[in-house]
This record gives structure tokens, sequence and C-alpha cells, in this order.
């Protein structure tokens, strides 16, 4: 089978989880490969992915070799298959726009953004190495509330005939003005804002559509998240905070059977912990009522590494790109944006998102 050749944008704990993934899974038998949604996925593997450009902006990974600067820091994730192999793919220097926010130089120099002291990437050059590199599929990893510097790279792709993977919070996929320009340029595109295999954003639908199946009325409900690498501390500046919020309120707010008001819904990051790293922490509560207006409240705490718990959604999603760009299939993913996104074009429940991708896995359901 051939390579899927990607781009990864942003070398943060997201992309070593999904790189030490493809080489930790390479050459394993399919019974052996615990913790994939699909070991098979239209013919491809996860070994059959490629990291073929990469972009940062770190004076610690820029210049450095893939398998080398996907351990660098301020990178914190678990690493769970550390023999990765040289690539030879050097990490190219990107452009900064609003990737850093101004308060992490305010924090151990381990734990915030270094940005390289070497000129910063033009659209022109970007475009250039994603055309040289072959690359098919772009996995855009900015920081939250990196708003210009995302859409500087999805016109990257656009430019350079690159499909797209926005796992990020800012609105490409579900912006119907960017989403034309993906049809029109005949390529797909899935996206927004990566849901992790079983996260926060999972695991608190699945209770919320559970308590409306059975008739419980919820009347309030919150989601704390709580964790100690780059992303918590980006995220500790509200300013930066906007799409991430309503995408994952949406989300939740999809599978409700009646809508809450405002004041009855809290979703999003509370806070940053240095200490717990990649881990992260997630405090949930649902508050309802059943038969005769008796009332009921779940509790849940859930403990997970954050980075590994989206790299397989991540190889499910570069693979489902790259059948799109097989099939001559462009624009929105529709059934792999729901499955995979919280902030998908279209909410559908979890089930129907489900039976949507394996019906476009297969062939079936046409996008």
């Amino acid at each position: 089978m051939a390579k899927i050749k990607i781009a990864v944008v942003g070398v943060g704990n997201c992309a070593s989880a999904l790189i030490q993934g493809i080489h930790y899974y390479r050459g394993k038998e399919p019974s052996a490969a615990i913790g994939l949604m699909h070991w098979n996925l239209g013919g491809y593997a996860p070994g059959d992915i490629q990291v073929v450009a990469a972009f940062d902006i770190d004076r610690r990974k820029v210049g450095r070799d893939v398998s080398a600067a996907i351990f660098a820091k301020p990178n914190c994730t678990k690493v769970f298959c550390p023999n990765v192999r040289r690539s030879g793919v050097k990490v190219r220097m990107g452009r900064i726009l609003d990737g850093v926010a101004a308060h992490m130089k305010n924090y151990d120099a381990d734990c915030v953004f270094q940005p390289a002291a070497v000129k910063e990437a033009d659209r022109a050059g970007v475009v250039r190495v994603l055309r040289e590199s072959g690359a098919e599929v772009m996995m855009n990893y900015l920081p939250v509330g990196s708003e210009k510097a995302v859409t500087f790279y999805a016109q990257c792709a656009l430019d350079a005939g690159v499909g797209l993977v926005n796992n990020m919070p800012v609105f490409i996929a579900s912006s119907p003005a960017w989403a034309e320009r993906f049809a029109a340029r005949g390529l797909p595109i899935i996206g927004d804002d990566i849901k992790s295999q079983l996260g926060a954003t999972i695991t608190h639908r699945v209770l919320a559509r559970l308590c409306t199946d059975r008739g419980i009325k919820i009347d309030r409900t919150y989601q704390l998240n709580t964790g100690g690498n780059t992303d918590f501390l980006n995220m500790l500046d509200q300013t930066r905070l906007r799409d991430k919020r309503i995408s994952k309120t949406s989300a939740v707010k999809s599978v409700l059977g009646q809508p809450l008001e405002s004041r009855n819904i809290h979703i999003g990051p509370s806070d940053y912990i240095p200490w717990l790293q990649d881990n992260k922490l997630c405090f949930l509560r649902i508050e309802g009522r059943g038969f005769g207006d008796v009332p009921m409240n779940i509790e849940l705490r859930l403990s997970v590494e954050d980075s590994p718990n989206s790299a397989g959604v991540g190889i499910d999603a570069i693979r489902c790109c790259r059948l799109a760009l097989d099939r001559g299939q462009s624009g929105i993913l529709y059934g792999p944006s729901a499955y995979f996104m919280k902030h998908p074009p279209r909410q559908f429940p979890d089930g129907q998102a489900r039976e949507m991708v394996e019906a476009f896995i297969s062939g079936a359901g046409r996008e």
C-alpha cells in the first residue's frame, strides 16, 4: 500500500503522540494492536502514514529531525515509543502570528514556547515545502486561540493542493466560506477541534444522551478540565478561549433533549497545574430529575494522558482524508467530521456519526 504523506503544523505533544503511534503500530499484527478504533481503514494501516514536512517555531525543535523534535521541550507527553527512527525530515521554521500567547513568557522556560531566532516562513515558502515534499494531508496542531496562524496555514494548504485535518478550535471546516474554497479547489477537509478517543467531551456527550434517552430532565451540568501541558498554560489567557468554549459547549448541547440556559451549563478549561504535565483531569457533574420529578445527579472524575488520547482519532482522520483524495471527493467530509471533531459543520449523535464513518470507509456513504 502506498504511503500517506502528511505535513504537521505544530510539533507539540499531540504531534509527538501521533508520530510515536505511527511507529509503535508499524509492524504489529492486527490482533496485537490495542487502542485503535480501526486497524485497516480503506486498505491503509497506521504505519502507512509518513511525515514528509513539519513546521514549528520553537528554537529547540526548528532544524532538528522530526524524530528528535517530538521529544524536545516543552513537550511532556508520555514516551511510549522511544525508538522513533530518523525520518530525514527537518522541522522548518513556521509563521508565529498569534501562535504564542504573551503571558507564557512569565513561566518556567521548560514549560513555554521559545521562538527560534531565525526568519519566519512566508506563505510562498510554506507552499513550496508542501509541494516539494509531496504532502497530501496537513495536520493542524497549533495552539488554541491561534486564529491568524490557523487561517494562514489553511490558505497554504489550499495553495499547495493539500487536504486539511483541522484539529484546533478555529472554525475552518465549519465556516461555509472556507468549506466552499476547499470544495472549489477539489480538496477534502475534516474539522474542527479533535475529540479524544475517550475524553471529557465524548464522555459528557454519552452521559448526557443516556440521561435524555432514559427520560431524565437535565437541569444543570458542568465540565471542568485541568492539566499541566502547554495547551493548558496557553489557555490561561481567557481571550484565546472563545472558540474553544463554543466548540466544547456546542458538542454537549447538541445531544441534550432540551436546551439549557447559559447559566446552567459550564464547559471548558479550568486551570493549569504544572506537575500534571500531559495528564488531564476532568471533573464532570450532571444534575437532573427523573420519575416523579425526583432529583438525581452524576459526578465523574476522568484522568487521561491528553495527547495520546487524541492520536488514534488523528490517525483515522488522516486515513479518511486520504481515502477522499483517492476517490476524488472534496469539501467537507461530514461523517468523519461529526465523529472525530467537537465542532463539525453538522452535529450528529455519536452512534449515527460512527455509522456514517463506517459507510464512508466502505464507500457506501458518499459525502
